[in-house]
């Protein structure tokens, strides 16, 4: 399995861990969080679309190391798990470290 998708994997897998094992915030139960999650998926969308379009990219990558799933138009879908993974890790410590009375 190429080495991005292994990565991207490893990541989604790490945060989720984390979240229902030790920081337990709660946010895949929260609406709020799922909201945030369209919002972001919206823009990644457009602008992930515009940066790696095969037709003409301005972000290349190696294809030994993708899936080669590209969804929609050409998105590496690793890219959606990255951003998953990110977002989410983010928030998971924003709640942690931030005032008790929003834990």
């Amino acid at each position: 399995m190429p080495e991005y998708t292994i990565l991207t994997l490893i990541g989604i897998a790490a945060v989720i861990g984390w979240e229902l094992g030790w920081a337990r915030t709660g946010v895949f139960g929260s609406v709020r969080y799922w909201l945030t999650m369209v919002i972001v998926f919206f823009f990644q969308i457009w602008v992930d679309g515009w940066l790696t379009k095969l037709s003409a990219p301005i972000v290349n990558y190696d294809p030994a190391q993708l899936s080669g799933i590209r969804f929609p138009w050409d998105i590496p879908i690793e890219d959606f798990g990255f951003g998953f993974a990110m977002v989410t890790l983010t928030i998971i410590c924003w709640i942690r470290l931030g005032p008790k009375e929003h834990r």
